[in-house]
Parts: C-alpha cells; sequence; structure tokens
C-alpha cells in the first residue's frame, strides 16, 4: 500500500515529461492506466534495451497498466470515457487544441466526472503567442534563456546533458496534480492544470539571473559565480584528459586547499568578484590539477575538507558504493531500475513493477 493506492489516473502522455509525472505517482501505489495509439509510445522503441524492453520505458512505465485505444473511433473513444467515469487524474501531452477536438478537453470530462484532476502539458502552454509552437526540451530550452548558459569561454553553446524543461514539467505537474487532489478534500470538485515546459523552467534561473529579471543585462557565464568565474565552483582537466570539479565556493574550502598547496597568498581571491578578479585563481588551479590524473587528485584530496569531486561517467556513477548502500539501482527479473527518490520512514525497501508489455 502506497501513499497514492485508491488513486485512479488516465494516462495519454508519451515520451518523458507526463510518463515521469505518472511514474512517481505509481511508484507510490496509484493505478496508472496508460493509454497508447495503435503505434505505442516511441519510447518503446529507444535503445538501449533490456530484458526485452527499452531502458528507458522500463523506467518511466513501470507499474503501469497499458491499454491502446484508437481515439478516432467511437469505440476508442467509449473505452476511454469508460475510463474517465471513475478517475482521479486525466494526464495527456498533446499539442493544444488536439483533445477538444477528440472530445476530451476538460471541459467535456469535467462535465462527465466533475471531480477528476485533469493536467494538459505541453511546451508553451494552451495559449499565449507560442502554444502552438512545435518544441521539444532543447528549443524549450533555447527559448528560455537556459542555453546561453550553457557554454565555455571559448566555445559557443552546447546540447546540454539534462533534458531539464522536460524534468521539471514532469515535477511541476506532479506537484500541481497533488496540490489539486488536496484541493479536492475541501471543495469536492477537481481541476485543471496547465503545465507548459517554459514556464516550469523559468523559476530555475532565479539565481543565476538575477540582473536579467531585475530588467538589467542578461548573465554571462564567465562572469557569474555558479557557471565557471568563480575558482573554486569549476571544472579542470587532469594530466590523464580526465576532469575534477570543485563544488564549493565557502571561505573554509578555499583556505584548506590553497595551504594545502603551499598558496595562501591567493586565498583573498577566492572572495573576490567572480570573472576577471579570479582569474590568477583560475589559471592556477587550472596548471596545478594538469599535473596529475584524476585518480591521483582523488587520492590527495581524500583527508582534504574541501568540496572536491571527479568527473565520472554514468557507468561509474552508479558503481560508486553510495549507490548501492541507498538502493537507488535496483534489478528485478533481469531488469535495472533508478530506484524512487521519495521514500517514507518504516515502508519496506522499494521494489520496481513491471513496465507493461504492448496492449
Amino acid at each position: 500500500m502506497g501513499k497514492l493506492s485508491g488513486i485512479k489516473v488516465v494516462d495519454l502522455s508519451l515520451f518523458l515529461p507526463g510518463p515521469m509525472l505518472t511514474v512517481m505517482m505509481a511508484d507510490q501505489g496509484a493505478e496508472v492506466v496508460k493509454v497508447e495509439p495503435a503505434a505505442g509510445d516511441p519510447a518503446r522503441d529507444m535503445a538501449p534495451f533490456e530484458a526485452g524492453q527499452s531502458v528507458w520505458f522500463r523506467n518511466l512505465n513501470r507499474g503501469k497498466r497499458a491499454v491502446t485505444l484508437d481515439l478516432k473511433t467511437d469505440a476508442g473513444r467509449a473505452a476511454l470515457w469508460a475510463l474517465v467515469d471513475d478517475a482521479d487524474v486525466f494526464v495527456e501531452g498533446f499539442r493544444p487544441g488536439v483533445m477538444k477536438r477528440l472530445g476530451f478537453d476538460y471541459a467535456a470530462v469535467a462535465a462527465r466526472n466533475p471531480r477528476i484532476v485533469y493536467a494538459s502539458i505541453s511546451a508553451f502552454g494552451q495559449a499565449g503567442a507560442l502554444s502552438d509552437h512545435p518544441a521539444h526540451d532543447l528549443a524549450v530550452q533555447a527559448l528560455a534563456g537556459f542555453l546561453s548558459v550553457n557554454d565555455t569561454a571559448d566555445g559557443p553553446p552546447a546540447v546540454p546533458g539534462v533534458p531539464a524543461a522536460d524534468v521539471a514539467a514532469g515535477l511541476t505537474g506532479l506537484s500541481a496534480v497533488l496540490m489539486a487532489l488536496l484541493g479536492r478534500e475541501r471543495s469536492g470538485r477537481g481541476d485543471y492544470v496547465d503545465v507548459a515546459m517554459f514556464d516550469s523552467l523559468l523559476p530555475w534561473c532565479s539565481h543565476i539571473a538575477g540582473s536579467a529579471i531585475a530588467g538589467g543585462a542578461a548573465p554571462r557565464s564567465q562572469e557569474q559565480r555558479s557557471l565557471g568565474g568563480a575558482g573554486f565552483y569549476n571544472v579542470y582537466r587532469t594530466a590523464d584528459g580526465r576532469h575534477v570539479a570543485l563544488g564549493g565556493r565557502e571561505l573554509k574550502f578555499v583556505r584548506n586547499l590553497l595551504e594545502a598547496l603551499g598558496r595562501p597568498d591567493l586565498i583573498a581571491l577566492g572572495e573576490a568578484d567572480a570573472g576577471t578578479p579570479q582569474a590568477p585563481l583560475i589559471a592556477f588551479l587550472t596548471e596545478t590539477f594538469a599535473t596529475r590524473s584524476r585518480d591521483e587528485w582523488e587520492a590527495w584530496f581524500h583527508d582534504k575538507d574541501v568540496a572536491f569531486a571527479p568527473v565520472l561517467d554514468f557507468a561509474e556513477a552508479l558503481a560508486q558504493p553510495n549507490v548501492a548502500e541507498r538502493g537507488l539501482l535496483v534489478e528485478a527479473d533481469g531488469a535495472h531500475h533508478i530506484a524512487p527518490a521519495i521514500r517514507f520512514a518504516g515502508e519496506p525497501a522499494w521494489s520496481p513493477q513491471p513496465a507493461p508489455d504492448r496492449a
């Protein structure tokens, strides 16, 4: 029995944001019915595969029940109405206007089931100048300003390693749905949630884009403490061509490292403004880290109280003892799952449910 046992979710979403929202509900015991078109969720066919299923698909759709419906037919629409009648949550990720054309927009669904919480996930929301503009994560990050600071001093913006707009929409959508379910306990009625990837991502810039938020200039990465302009919040290349990171700018970390390296004269630079004032410190650290391999530096830092980390690839990261100790990578029936980050005291260790085969 999970925290959401007894909650029924009808999920028409595909790919990433919607399935991420609903798998987090399924992991907590919600009954999630995944409604797919005849071709199935495209994520089913995304490599790599393990134990007969896409790793991506399995990790975002475990614990759900799949049905295939053609919503352009009377039989398909009737089957969806049957699911809607006793559902608590309805999630869709189509472009704005599609659900209305199919006859399943919020007004129609709420007229039949007033208690339903209906969430629409799209790139730019259901209304506004960009509502009809097609976009996946990369374009949303570009238009939201985030891609402009995903760069280095001598290079253009790079494709981000994390689909932050997708993930932000999934998390924001989950929060909104849960809030609406709580509100329903008081009002007896459901609600409508317009989840935009753009809107969901934008608040994440408050710590880096303060000047632009206040109507001033846009931030430049090499002048920002959190984006590469500070010596102690930066990435450095090592002698073997790998990398290490310093991830804490507090003065105690600056002092501990620079004293250990025999350069206490540079400590004051650790408190200087980001950018040009810290350039001599960054140059020294760049030269220093280039003298040893990544693993040699990791051993050297073992007894130092400094926010330091080797830059690991995913295979190395998942093999760390911490991952095993906290039960973050779970194997079941020959397949691997990233375990939910949400845990509750007193509950048994989490074990994954299977993801549905094609219906």
